[in-house]
């Protein structure tokens, strides 16, 4: 039934997960562009202080770079490398954002979600780049994700997504904290009580997440890519994915139809579709079932058409739609 299906059409930052020529060649340029700004400037040196005593903190995708900004408030200047719209998963940095890197004091990244962050880093000075995966506790694999997709990732390869379960992105968020306050520590109890109000807010964010998802009907949830197997797996709930841990992963056809078999034989009655993902394979499966679609937001950035203007607010849009999608009391 989906021998004549399209592919999902190309994403504008479509580029597959790895390392390619294109990639190779724009950090060659980017690192001439460094050196270059080197020799021409002093303000270049990690850890330059800008005007008002800020230091500046590279942030790499969303998540992590609103939480500096909730840590940091007034005392850091922001360098997201990431742009709003773009699917973090395909990143590759301009050289502006390289020279960028080489005069931030703090990197604040995960290693294996974005090569081209990792390749960057790793040109950076000792103790520059903080990486975040050991806090957020990445316990799932490619393998172990509960999904039909015949390409989920490569074997072994951690599911990054952390944020999407709040009592992890909790511990981030305290990691994030302390690390502030060691690179700056004149502002060290500014960075503590942000912290402490953040956490706070996280807290009662998995309260209600636990507390509305309780009870649920239905259990399997069908997403686009497997974003959500740290929210599934804290609130009790088995992620069905259509592509793998990278959206760009896309699924065989007898992959495909094991998925429809699955929403048929659970009785599943919505599939949900992303916002920065072409929603072609989820519409497929939708008219192949007689699902609904819904959007669950793997909160990988911001948009217009985002279901709130920050983590917080689209987290409670992701869990009323939940609700209503898995037929929770």
């Amino acid at each position: 039934m989906f021998a004549h299906r399209s592919r999902v059409p190309p994403r504008s930052a479509g580029r597959s997960r790895g390392a390619g020529p294109a990639a190779v060649a724009l950090t060659a340029v980017a690192l001439t562009a460094v050196a270059l700004t080197a020799a021409c400037t002093t303000a270049a040196s990690n850890g330059a202080s800008r005007p008002g005593g800020q230091i500046s903190v590279g942030a790499a995708f969303y998540p992590l770079e609103y939480a500096v900004e909730q840590i940091g408030g007034d005392h850091v200047h922001v360098l997201p490398l990431t742009k709003p719209g773009a699917e973090p998963h395909d990143l590759e940095l301009t050289p502006q954002q390289v020279v960028g890197l080489h005069q931030a004091t703090v990197v604040v990244y995960e290693r294996g979600f974005q090569p081209a962050v990792d390749s960057a880093v790793d040109q950076l000075d000792k103790g520059v780049g903080f990486d975040v995966s050991g806090p957020a506790d990445l316990t799932l694999t490619a393998a172990d994700e509960e999904t039909s997709s015949a390409t989920n990732g490569a074997p072994g390869s951690k599911d990054p997504h952390f944020w999407l379960d709040p009592k992890r992105y909790a511990a981030v968020v305290t990691a994030i904290g302390a690390e502030l306050a060691a690179k700056d520590p004149a502002n060290a109890s500014t960075y503590a009580a942000n912290t402490t109000a953040l956490v706070g807010k996280l807290t009662a964010l998995d309260t209600d997440f636990a507390a509305g998802l309780k009870g649920c009907r239905l259990k399997d949830i069908v997403t686009g890519h497997a974003a959500f197997g740290y929210l599934s797996q804290r609130y009790g709930l088995t992620q069905v994915s259509v592509s793998g841990i990278s959206p760009d992963a896309e699924p065989t056809a007898s992959a495909m139809a094991r998925i429809v078999t699955t929403i048929k034989d659970h009785h599943v009655t919505t599939v949900y579709a992303e916002t920065l993902v072409s929603p072609a394979l989820v519409d497929t499966i939708a008219h192949e079932t007689g699902a609904q679609v819904k959007v669950l937001d793997p909160i990988e950035g911001i948009t217009s058409a985002s279901a709130g203007t920050d983590y917080l607010q689209v987290m409670q849009a992701n869990l009323a739609t939940l609700r209503a999608g898995q037929q929770c009391p």
